[in-house]
């Protein structure tokens, strides 16, 4: 490939700001932000224009790193693997979009995945590049996902998200808590923990607030109604699991009761989103398509 080959409408770029660092180049800089990918790779990216500034035009290897510098790079996977699930478009208009996704496929490019992403199937079956998730759901969780359309109202709706004047509602399935008294309020401190992708509670003041109800007692494994106040990572699993009920297929929380997950599907599910439209203040509620 050369510098002029085209960069494909589905493959979507990742951002990156630069941080404090004492490397020299960008590319010295990029190759140990990334230690993955080797430097021929990145030698490789750099010479086809795969890595730019903001306003997409080709940045130089040999480019001083610039603290702050906000760059998008095209991440490439070779044999990428087809994830056999397919997601559900619930509700199209001129500024939203609403999806249904299915365990184990990724919102958006990360790791290994580029096109088996939600959001890179969406931009193919619309071809409307512009294109952004509103927010985000674990790959292994499956449910809705709240895109943004066009540029120019996006920001009306992300503030939903950020002033949390957005309702979110999940199911899970989890072991029983007889001993429990519902509905529970779960508030805790959530920190990053280790290995480096988990969180892990931690003493504090809390910055995380979880609403638990039951929907089903039968059987040792219960259906409950998890309804997220805060918005952080891994959030409701890890509360679940500290509980003494890590959610079914869950294979990381798990470990907090020093059990081991089941590689199943993980059994959580965003099942609905309500709010008031910012545009037209009209009240707005999806619901998934799917079941646990």
């Amino acid at each position: 490939m050369t510098p002029s080959d085209p960069i494909p409408a589905t493959v979507l770029p990742s951002h990156l700001q630069l941080p404090p660092g004492d490397w020299p180049t960008l590319l010295d800089g990029l190759c140990a932000r990334f230690p993955r990918i080797d430097r021929a790779q990145w030698l490789d990216r750099f010479a086809r224009g795969r890595v730019q500034d903001v306003q997409g035009r080709a940045l130089a290897a040999t480019q001083a790193w610039q603290v702050g510098l906000e760059i998008r790079y095209f991440r490439e996977v070779a044999d990428e693997a087809v994830i056999p699930y397919t997601e559900r478009i619930l509700h199209q208009d001129a500024h939203l979009l609403v999806a249904d996704k299915p365990h184990f496929l990724p919102v958006t490019p990360a790791g290994s995945y580029v096109h088996q992403t939600l959001l890179a199937r969406l931009v193919a079956r619309t071809g409307n590049a512009d294109l952004v998730p509103l927010h985000r759901l674990d790959r292994l969780t499956a449910g809705l996902v709240l895109f943004s359309v066009r540029p120019d109202t996006r920001d009306a709706y992300q503030a939903l998200f950020r002033e949390r004047r957005i309702e979110k509602v999940y199911e899970a399935l989890a072991p029983a808590l007889p001993g429990a008294v519902f509905p529970l309020e779960r508030r805790s401190r959530l920190v990053p923990g280790e290995p480096f992708f988990c969180m892990a509670e931690a003493p504090g003041e809390p910055n995380a607030h979880t609403r638990i109800e039951v929907l089903d007692r039968s059987g040792p494994v219960w259906r409950y109604r998890l309804s997220p106040v805060t918005g952080r990572k891994h959030q409701l699993r890890v509360h679940m699991a500290a509980l003494g009920a890590p959610i079914v297929g869950d294979d990381l929380y798990p470990q907090l009761l020093g059990t081991g997950g089941e590689g199943a599907a993980l059994q959580l599910l965003a099942r609905t989103l309500m709010f008031q439209d910012p545009l037209s203040a009209a009240p707005r509620r999806f619901d998934s398509l799917a079941t646990l």
